[in-house]
């Protein structure tokens, strides 16, 4: 019996491992290997982080719905990939073997890249769970004593809607609250302009974000590089196209949100052939890994080319429905492998994001992601918001019941029709 590892138990490792087995059945063992003992929707964070979600309600342990499947699950991190001799060594020292190894892990976040980043530092995080829960935790402290806020993404950052959500998303509840004329926000990002996004815009994004921030009375800084990061000020500067810096004073904040670089996990880095220079999967027109032909990766630890040059460094997203379609195909193309065939299958790589911001928020599809493309589309309105609610209910509850099939097209493009008819209960 052939043994298909997935190491990674997130939006990507979850179907992988849950499509192989329905795919293939009897005719492989699965086994999901997680640094978690859980599965958690990040797309809700945001919302964990002005305390509009308790984290159980986004979270599904893994183990009972696994023991459905027939698919063991090992929740213990990974110490080290050996690929030349087919294992994943524990860092428990459990030694796993495997057939075929799909590596899904999501990144490593960089915030040791710059001083004074991150939940261990002076700034919130909303890229766990648990980081989103930290911020929560200070947020009624904050409301109570307000001030400045900062948001954004720093260089390298590769994943931008998070940011945008989570600064219009304070507007929304501080207005709520009655206080937003107490809080100045600055939003600051690597991207060259507003809307970008990592994938030089979708649709009019552009336009219908720098709207958002400008009917909110949020300031920005684009092409913004962060410098250092003290208790209450962040240090920046802006980078003309020419690459000549424009100074500005340091923005002083009572609250801060940043999203990092991402690098790949530790137990993959350094792995000639396996990875490039920061620890991302290499893989083929496949998903397959070129020197490891039994080596696959999906979601955001693929190592994917930026758009073009961009006066400060920018990482390109991988979404949800672009994560779903490697699974797919690289589920098929171990399946052909195992029968003595060659890969064929490809991932579509598209593009279909819902950002909330509370109240509202913008919606695009791009079809591929890359430009130039065949469906290049962005919308706005209090649908947005309701369709995103709908989806996380669908989505949490199809992971509790461990189904295999497909969601993002389908469903999310279906609750956002729905959400346009009527409000989600």
């Amino acid at each position: 019996m052939q043994h298909v590892v997935v190491l990674g138990a997130g939006i990507g490792g979850i179907p992988m491992a849950l499509e192989a087995k329905e795919l293939m059945g009897k005719e492989v063992k699965v086994t999901v290997i997680s640094d978690k003992s859980w599965f958690e929707f990040t797309p809700s964070n945001p919302w964990v982080a002005v305390n509009w979600r308790k984290q159980e309600q986004i979270k599904v342990d893994l183990a009972p719905m696994f023991k459905k499947r027939d698919i063991e699950f090992i929740p213990v991190a990974a110490k080290q990939v050996k690929p030349d001799n087919n294992q994943v060594v524990l860092i428990d020292d459990q030694v796993i073997e495997y057939d075929y190894l799909v590596i899904a892990t999501g990144p490593k976040l960089d915030f040791d890249a710059i001083k004074g980043l991150g939940p261990d530092a002076f700034t919130e995080s909303v890229c766990t769970t648990g980081h989103s829960a930290t911020a929560g935790a200070k947020w009624e402290d904050f409301v109570a004593n307000p001030g400045p806020i900062v948001v954004g993404a720093v260089q390298g950052a590769s994943c931008y809607g998070p940011a945008y959500e989570y600064a219009l998303i304070l507007d929304t509840e501080l207005r709520k609250r009655k206080i937003r004329d107490q809080v100045p926000i600055t939003f600051i990002t690597a991207e060259p302009y507003i809307g970008h996004l990592g994938l030089d815009g979708v649709g009019d994004t552009k336009s219908l974000l720098e709207s958002k921030l400008r009917d909110a009375n949020i300031n920005w800084i684009t092409n913004c590089q962060v410098n250092e990061i003290t208790e209450s000020e962040i240090h920046v500067t802006e980078l003309e196209l020419n690459r000549d810096p424009i100074k500005h004073d340091p923005i002083a904040f009572k609250h801060a949100m940043l999203l990092p670089a991402f690098a790949g996990i530790d137990a993959v880095q350094g792995i000639d052939g396996l990875v490039n220079p920061k620890g991302f999967i290499l893989t083929n027109k496949y998903q397959q890994n070129p020197s490891y032909n039994n080596v696959f990766g999906v979601g955001v630890c693929v190592a994917i080319p930026p758009i073009g040059k961009t006066t400060v460094p920018v990482g390109v997203p991988k979404t949800g429905y672009m994560i779903e379609s490697m699974v797919t195909a690289t589920a098929h193309n171990i399946q052909s492998m195992i029968a003595g065939k060659e890969p064929e299958a490809k991932p579509t790589l598209n593009a279909l994001c819902l950002a909330d911001f509370g109240d509202g928020g913008v919606a695009f599809v791009a079809k591929p992601q890359m430009p130039p493309r065949n469906l290049n589309w962005s919308g706005s309105g209090r649908w947005v918001h309701w369709a995103k609610i709908a989806f996380e209910k669908y989505f949490i509850r199809k992971i509790r019941k461990g189904q295999a099939e497909p969601v993002f097209e389908k469903y999310v493009m279906k609750a956002m029709g729905l959400a346009r008819l009527k409000k989600p209960k």
